[in-house]
């Protein structure tokens, strides 16, 4: 009688996980592939170039075959990259959990009529770290990998809104 419980349960497991694959069909849950979002048009990336964020959205923005140009259509402008740190917990010594935000205001425009799609809209990404305030060299290592991160996550982020600009469709 116990050599039957195993298959019953893998056919239990089996059946509750393509059950729970066919809802998530049907609600419009899909997972996203690499070439989930639209074609984007070329950009001339300004102001903050140079950063973190800069760096990674220039990155993002070759890999999506976007690329930039001077003489491209819409403007892409970067500017207050600022990175804030928020501590959490309690005022002890040691370790403490910190959240770090990086946003950036963004402004999107049309080169041809100068009309703004956005306007220095704030778009930011956040994560947390627990750093030790003992360990100051570890920590500076820490906090600028955090940057790095936020740089390329914020810039994922920029790159899914500007693919929800129709304008840009």
């Amino acid at each position: 009688m116990n050599t039957q419980r195993p298959g019953r349960r893998a056919f239990i497991g089996a059946a509750l996980t393509a059950s729970a694959a066919v809802m998530l069909s049907g609600c419009g849950f899909h997972l996203r592939g690499r070439d989930s979002l639209p074609t984007l048009p070329a950009f001339a990336l300004e102001g903050d170039t140079q950063s973190d964020l800069g760096q990674a959205l220039a990155q993002l923005l070759h890999t999506r075959g976007s690329g930039i140009r001077e003489d491209a259509p819409w403007r892409l402008t970067l500017s207050a990259v600022e990175m804030h740190n928020r501590r959490l917990g309690g005022d002890g010594r040691g370790s403490r959990e910190h959240e770090f935000t990086l946003s950036a205001r963004v402004s999107l425009q049309q080169r041809v009529d100068q009309a703004y799609v956005w306007n220095r809209e704030s778009i930011s990404s956040a994560t947390r770290l627990r750093v030790s305030d003992d360990d100051l060299l570890n920590r500076d290592v820490l906090i600028d990998e955090a940057r790095r991160q936020l740089s390329k996550q914020l810039a994922e982020r920029i790159i899914e809104h500007l693919a929800s600009v129709e304008a840009l469709r």
